[in-house]
């Protein structure tokens, strides 16, 4: 009985912004970096995610290459976060999710292992096998390229990242295929 209430409790921790071991890896742009101390700061924040296994910097376009421990939660709002906490911002984050027949709906939303996606371009299909989508929401790509996805997309889910999905409040990550 013990387990199961805290099988329950992790969940519910975790279940806002976590994908199960269905993203291998990601390709993260950071702006605002000058020189090796400014990728070294981030390289060493991003490092300190217990779910990333490496962490391989290219410092000509300033871009870092995150690959992910298997069987791990990665949670990808944890990887803004420590990127903002090293004093810079993500310009465009690309991941690569290992789907197994999730189905997007005519709307482009998709639910797997409880988590919600908004796909933008992309209806009425099954996604199975690998597929690399780049995130699309707020904090994740420029701010000017945010803005014009907004204007775009008209959507309020898109504004906050969040929407109500089976009744409750649930994080929503847009993605583009």
């Amino acid at each position: 009985m013990k387990t199961i209430s805290y099988l329950i409790l992790f969940f519910i921790l975790t279940g806002g912004n976590t994908f199960a071991q269905q993203i291998s890896k990601a390709e993260l742009q950071v702006n605002g970096l000058t020189c090796s101390m400014c990728s070294k700061a981030t390289e060493t924040s991003l490092r300190s995610l217990g779910f990333i296994e490496t962490v391989t910097p290219n410092l000509n376009k300033n871009i870092f290459v995150l690959t992910f421990k298997t069987g791990q939660q990665v949670d990808i709002d944890q990887i803004r976060d420590k990127v903002q906490d090293a004093g810079f911002s993500i310009g465009d984050l690309s991941a690569t999710f290992n789907f197994s027949n999730m189905a997007i709906d005519s709307a482009g939303l998709a639910k797997s292992d409880g988590q919600v996606f908004q796909f933008v371009n992309a209806k009425n299909q099954t996604l199975n096998g690998v597929v690399t989508a780049r995130i699309l929401d707020k904090d994740f790509i420029t701010s000017s390229a945010f803005k014009k996805k907004a204007a775009e997309l008209k959507s309020a889910t898109y504004l906050s990242g969040k929407g109500i999905v089976d009744g409750r409040e649930t994080r929503i990550f847009h993605l583009s295929i």
